[in-house]
């Protein structure tokens, strides 16, 4: 899922709120929301889709879809995408924009997922990682269903950014829960997100058996200068995302349980 605006009055691990990330509960709200905002409009998605780059005939999973504006902008480049969400609510609007054929599938990254090995020749994840503890599990699935030589785009927080948001400052080095609500309509969401260092991020792609291709802190998409003028000077000097490009070797051997 995508995060929709910066973080207020965060805590360094505090209580789980009951309902935490239950985006069944805001998805028309998420989905008005972010569909031409500036941090997912006009950066998040337009970085995620700069380093996709060609995927014209490529069959692409989007992690996280949501209502599928992220898949959407793929299938309009040629890609062949199916996608995946927790949120039975965001995937009926990701139907109602795809279409009745798209091929979406009510899932947990986490989990075993509903495709066989190798069938995909790039997963996006756009800001999903940061709602999972450990990386572990969700980037071995991953890579099950990436061909060799396929690979995995994601975003998450930026660690130095989600660092500065708790109070009292969390080790740096050791992986931290922490909490703040969303607000649509006036209305409060919790939220529970895990922040860790830049270096456990890096180390939880290789020991997936992903080699590392590119780190990158884009800036916005320069048609927002105009849009969000304040918005954009703030967002193009300071770390928001970090954004992640990892490849399966293509020597790699196909996993055991396809």
């Amino acid at each position: 899922m995508k995060r929709a605006t910066d973080v207020p009055g965060s805590q360094a691990e505090p209580a789980v709120p009951a309902r935490a990330n239950d985006y069944d509960s805001f998805a028309e709200a998420y989905s008005a929301e972010t569909e031409n905002n500036l941090v997912n409009a006009y950066y998040a998605r337009p970085a995620m889709l700069d380093l996709a780059g060609d995927v014209a005939g490529r069959r692409i999973l989007d992690v996280g879809c949501g209502s599928g504006p992220l898949s959407a902008a793929l299938r309009e480049r040629g890609a062949d995408v199916a996608g995946v969400d927790t949120s039975a609510a965001m995937l009926a609007l990701a139907r109602r924009r795809l279409g009745e054929d798209a091929e979406l599938h009510l899932a947990d990254v986490g989990d075993r997922l509903p495709f066989a090995d190798g069938v995909f020749d790039g997963v996006v994840a756009s800001l999903v990682l940061h709602y999972l503890e450990d990386w572990g599990p969700a980037l071995a699935e991953l890579r099950r269903v990436l061909r060799p030589g396929g690979r995995l785009i994601a975003s998450v927080d930026h660690p130095f950014v989600a660092y500065a948001m708790q109070e009292p400052r969390p080790d740096y080095s050791a992986t931290t829960g922490y909490t703040f609500d969303w607000a649509f309509g006036g209305q409060p969401f919790p939220m529970r997100f895990w922040r860790r260092p830049l270096h456990a991020m890096t180390d939880a792609f290789t020991a997936a058996g992903f080699d590392i291709a590119a780190l990158s802190e884009p800036r916005p998409d320069p048609a927002a200068r105009e849009l969000f003028p304040e918005g954009f000077q703030d967002l193009s000097t300071k770390p928001v995302f970090l954004f992640f490009v990892v490849e399966v070797p293509v020597t790699a051997a196909a996993p055991d349980g396809g």
